[in-house]
């Protein structure tokens, strides 16, 4: 029989996944490198930018962020085990004073994950099963992921990580800074040890996301196919779930 304790643990596990996928989405932001958003200020000189800097233009490009869509492919890598597994899906996002998001699996199996206000869903089809998450009895997990972009100040972000530039490296030919970031809480830093983050010098958004878990697996984020600030009607965040579809309170 599990206890209280573990059965907390277990949905901070499930709302980890669940957040974690909306993390990730602000790699998104990876294919906006024209001026879809506005073309942002070309930098002065070829010195390395300081995190100062960094920080301040990822502050001006996510100003200009309204709205995203995306084809999007999340890698987890099990390092023990030396296994790869693979998912394949789209991403919606809407920036408001309450973001709407939907994420959409298709391989290897569908799945849709949509947070709205206070509320986070998760629904199989294959068993045509809704899991619903009351976010305001977890806003604490929740909101350190959402702390990772969608518009949020760098200045709220720095409250909750600690932010280090790395160095420069080329990614496909982009020139990039690479920012480490390290939860400040206990209890995310126990399931999530770092953040490396590729920002490129062009645009001043990320084009790289890694995230590292206590034991050595990660999971990368690529994303292709990105549209920025389109209209997206409401219907475009609309689970289409199946007929008698059953729902079930994660508590």
């Amino acid at each position: 029989m599990r206890n209280s304790s573990q059965g907390s643990d277990s949905v901070k596990n499930r709302l980890f996944e669940t957040s974690l996928c909306l993390g990730m989405a602000w790699m998104a932001l990876a294919a906006t490198r024209t001026a879809a958003m506005g073309a942002p200020a070309p930098r002065k000189g070829k010195m390395p930018p300081d995190l100062a800097e960094i920080l301040s233009r990822m502050n001006d490009a996510a100003k200009r962020l309204k709205t995203i869509s995306a084809n999007l492919e999340y890698t987890k890598v099990t390092v023990l085990v030396n296994d790869q597994s693979v998912e394949e899906g789209q991403l919606f996002f809407h920036k408001a004073k309450s973001p709407d998001v939907l994420i959409s699996m298709r391989k290897p199996d569908p799945k849709y994950i949509s947070f709205r206000k206070n509320k986070a869903e998760i629904y199989l089809p294959k068993i045509n099963q809704v899991q619903e998450y009351d976010l305001e009895e977890h806003s604490g997990l929740v909101q350190q992921f959402l702390l990772l972009g969608f518009g949020t100040e760098t200045g709220e972000l720095r409250k909750s990580y600690q932010v280090k530039y790395l160095t420069e490296e080329e990614i496909d030919g982009d020139s990039t800074a690479v920012l480490e970031l390290t939860p400040r809480n206990e209890s995310i830093a126990a399931q999530l040890t770092k953040i490396q983050l590729w920002i490129s010098e062009e645009s001043w958004l990320p084009i790289q996301q890694k995230f590292f878990e206590p034991g050595g697996d990660y999971l990368i984020a690529r994303y292709s196919g990105v549209r920025v600030n389109r209209e997206l009607p409401s219907s475009t965040f609309q689970i289409p779930y199946q007929k008698d579809v059953k729902r079930v309170k994660m508590r």
